[in-house]
């Protein structure tokens, strides 16, 4: 774990443990979703207020939910006129399955070929680290930073941000900012330098079907008895018609174009099919016609089905009908489109398409998020544009994230322009198996958060 960290600064950063303190933290497996592992997600937190009172942040500290803890810090800048940025993030991490991980265990981190593996190094500690090293390096010829420097760090975004809206308004005060920067989200390459300028909203769904009171026997009744399991494959292909388009009732009413220069970026990032497909490890590339896998990616809406259940999983099937099966159904988001809009367009497709002889039951998620665009004038972005460019010693393009954050969601509880960096990549396993991060994804991220303090103190980004 001595692979030093290459600070923008000399001294900075800790050459020698700086990948050691995030293997620390990575080894905690702070699981939001297993009730088992609530006391490492709390061990978690403390982790992170030590490091950034180690870091000489003056205020660090554990905000309790009704759930899972959260982490708050601030440290005031020389110049009380100075900007204040507010940095989002998450410290809880997905769910592992031990089983299908082949480098090494989910918490025991381990750095081999230039990338650190395991659970959260890249979603979403080592995002966090390499704002706690940009910090830092900033402060190598300083006594306090140039902008005034807050965080919240929630622990409970794996499992839908349930308590987010309660620190949101509990703590109002204490997270008044000029810029909110969500760090929870993907570069596009190492070789292109991108700035995030769009996230996709989304709706989540839990569809379930039932035609019997209870599982039958096939041999007694199959042909002439409602199979539930049947019924939800059909529902299902119903998504969407035979040209892709998603077939909720007025879903496409409010999607808009992309933005010029969001256009202009994705149309220009350089875009090869076929190691896409390789990084991220999917067989094909299909979606809706008429638009390249990228702009499907950051400008289109998307339905996916994220597990489908039906019938006996613990033994053999028997010759069974069950008589119950079920979906979980995700829908992204672009802007304009609302995401209570589109939950009530899945109700009503529901009632469009139910038949007699089975009861449906449909759930929304509570924790639906709408999309959100950066203002394409705020002075913030063209801030994080030059230092992203900085970073990698070439022009930086505007490009969106397939993926949703709460960035609607904190610009209305902040009344301020949301920004959106990351240092993830799309090969890095995010939820799945062998999670890992490249180091030289968080080296670029150093230089370029600790530019953007300096970027942002001398623009013109309007202050309170």
């Amino acid at each position: 774990m001595s692979l030093p960290l290459a600070a923008t600064a000399p001294g900075a950063v800790p050459r020698d443990d700086a990948l050691a303190e995030l293997a620390e933290w990575v080894r905690i497996a702070s699981v939001s979703s297993d009730p088992d592992r609530a006391r490492d997600v709390r061990r978690s937190a403390r982790w992170l207020v030590e490091a950034l009172r180690r870091t000489g942040f003056p205020r660090a500290e554990v905000w309790e939910t009704e759930g899972l803890p959260a982490v708050y810090a601030s440290w005031p800048a020389a110049d009380p006129g100075a900007p204040v940025l507010l940095v989002y993030s998450h410290h809880d991490v997905h769910a592992v399955d031990p089983s299908e991980w082949h480098v090494t265990e989910p918490f025991s981190p381990l750095l081999r070929d230039g990338r650190l593996h395991g659970r959260g190094a890249s979603d979403a500690k080592g995002q966090i680290m390499s704002h706690l090293w940009a910090v830092r390096a900033h402060l190598a010829q300083r006594t306090a930073p140039a902008v005034t420097v807050k965080y919240l760090i929630e622990g409970e975004e794996e499992v839908g941000s349930v308590h987010l809206a309660d620190l949101l308004s509990e703590h109002a005060d204490d997270l008044n900012a000029d810029v909110v920067m969500v760090s929870d989200s993907m570069l596009w390459s190492l070789d292109e330098p991108t700035v995030c300028a769009a996230v996709r909203g989304s709706v989540t769904a839990s569809l379930a079907i039932r035609g019997a009171e209870r599982d039958l026997h096939s041999g007694a009744v199959s042909g002439a008895a409602a199979n539930a399991a049947v019924e939800l494959c059909r529902l299902v292909d119903l998504l969407s018609d035979a040209s892709g388009r998603i077939t909720l009732p007025g879903f496409y009413d409010a999607v808009a174009a992309p933005a010029p220069e969001l256009r202009e970026g994705v149309g220009s990032v350089p875009f090869d099919l076929t190691g896409w497909r390789v990084e991220t490890g999917t067989f094909s590339a299909p979606g809706e016609p008429g638009f390249t896998a990228p702009e499907r990616l950051w400008t289109r809406p998307s339905a996916e089905v994220a597990r489908l259940t039906a019938g006996r999983t613990d033994a053999p099937a028997l010759g069974l009908i069950p008589a119950e099966a079920s979906a979980d159904l995700l829908f992204r988001l672009v802007p304009e489109q609302r995401a209570d809009q589109v939950a009530d367009q899945l109700r009503a497709w529901l009632a469009r398409h139910r038949r007699l002889g089975f009861t449906y039951d449909l759930e929304i998620s509570s924790t639906i998020s709408d999309p959100y665009r950066t203002p394409p004038g705020a002075p913030a972005l063209a801030a994080l544009t030059r230092a992203v460019s900085h970073a990698y010693g070439a022009p930086a393009r505007h490009i969106g994230n397939g993926g949703a954050a709460p960035g609607a969601q904190l610009a209305r509880a902040c009344d301020a322009p949301v920004l959106f960096f990351g240092t993830g990549l799309p090969g890095d396993r995010w939820h799945g198996p062998d999670e890992r991060v490249e180091i030289q994804a968080l080296r670029l991220g150093v230089s370029a958060l600790a530019r953007f303090l300096d970027e942002l103190s001398t623009g013109d980004t309007p202050t309170r």
